[in-house]
């Protein structure tokens, strides 16, 4: 079993988004019994909220699930139980980093690390900059080779 969170800074808009299209991407694989998922933010602003519109609309437009994702803060006792902590770009893997001791089987990383050929490693933030499709073009691409990475660990 691997577990694997998604964070960025509210949770109302990339994290949660990459929550959605990696449980849909462990679905259609059926490896929803050896994967699990999850996603927080580094600020509680938006704790107990659905995902921000666009982050809903951009979802819907490609027939993502979205439903029932709810925004909270990351806990110290996430890093103990995740061994996937994927931050959304720099500053959310330095936040993640301050939380405390992380466990050394623990993988933390921006989720466009694992995309080879990424001119970028950070995932814009859509709250800030409103182009929900270019972070979605980016977390799709994160996610599928994530996945990749993380089927390799699987036993």
């Amino acid at each position: 079993m691997k577990k694997v969170i998604f964070v960025c800074l509210g949770n109302i808009c990339r994290s949660p988004m990459a929550e959605a299209m990696f449980r849909e991407l462990v679905r259609k694989k059926g490896l929803e019994d050896k994967i699990i998922v999850d996603s927080a933010g580094t600020g509680n602003w938006h704790e107990g909220c659905p995902p921000h519109e666009g982050t809903r609309k951009i979802l819907d437009t490609y027939g993502v699930d979205g439903a029932g994702l709810i925004a909270r803060q990351i806990r110290k006792q996430d890093l103990e139980d995740f061994d996937y902590i994927i931050g959304m770009d720099s500053e959310n893997v330095k936040n993640i980093k301050n939380l405390g001791r992380l466990p050394e089987s623990a993988v933390v990383a921006r989720l466009l690390d694992f995309v080879e050929d990424s001119k970028t490693k950070d995932v814009p933030d859509p709250y800030f900059t409103g182009d929900f499709n270019e972070t979605y073009d980016l977390v799709k691409r994160g996610c599928e080779a994530l996945l990749r990475e993380v089927e390799s660990k699987l036993q």
